[in-house]
């Protein structure tokens, strides 16, 4: 999904109509068009600033993931949830598929760090040693 069908589609759920949501961004509604028909890709700011305004991650604004969550709002609820794997199983559970694959790679790659860290402690512990 491209930047712009993006977000049309948060500020139609949102219901703001392009004039409303521009003068929010404090932007030109032209400007904000040219955002949504991918003619004009705005800058890191701006993305942040939308990401903010729809409560969602840049990620997923950018089309890199099909996660709207922030990852701040993510470690709030993992605080939430303490630990409890029923109610994390629950809500994985509810995810949609796509969303779930999207978690797999994630904790895959959360493993390879993890791995990663622990040689790199193990390397250090080795080379004092000598």
């Amino acid at each position: 999904m491209k930047f712009g069908h993006t977000l049309r589609k948060l500020r139609e759920e949102k219901d703001i109509s392009q004039v409303e949501l521009a003068k929010k961004l404090n932007i030109t509604s032209q400007s904000l068009s040219q955002y949504e028909l991918n003619k004009r890709i705005p800058d890191i700011e701006m993305i942040n600033r939308l990401a903010d305004f729809f409560d969602v991650s840049v990620d997923y604004l950018l089309g890199r993931t099909d996660i709207k969550q922030p990852i701040k709002d993510i470690i709030k609820n993992q605080k939430k949830y303490n630990g409890s794997s029923d109610e994390i199983s629950k809500e994985i559970r509810n995810l949609s598929p796509e969303s779930q694959e999207e978690l797999k790679k994630l904790i895959e790659l959360y493993k390879i760090r993890d791995m990663q860290d622990r040689n790199s402690e193990l390397s250090d512990e080795l080379s004092n040693t000598d």
